[in-house]
């Protein structure tokens, strides 16, 4: 996992909406599109972003794109955060 990328995908409040939204199941780019005001060019550059950190997936079906939540590399991301968590607790316990 490239953790700038990923954290460069995570700090814009519209991708994490579209990571929620992907959270609920595959959707796609036209469905996803239509829950923003924005351009296409602009949700293109999102979902570009998202998949350059591999937050997610596309696949082509006919003339639609269809996105998904990468399950395993958000997995991952939420084991490393709960990680830096927990250590950070077990700091905090010592000094006491």
């Amino acid at each position: 996992m490239d953790s700038s990328q990923t954290f460069r995908a995570l700090a814009d409040p519209t991708r994490r909406e579209i990571l929620d939204l992907l959270g609920r199941g595959e959707m796609t780019a036209g469905a996803l599109a239509e829950k923003f005001d924005m351009s296409k060019p602009s949700m293109s550059h999102h979902f570009a972003v998202l998949k350059d950190a591999d937050l997610i997936t596309s696949r082509r079906e006919g003339q639609q794109i269809w996105y998904a939540l990468n399950t395993t590399v958000v997995q991952d991301v939420m084991a490393w955060a709960m990680q830096l968590i927990e250590d950070s607790k077990k700091k905090r316990r010592k000094t006491k």
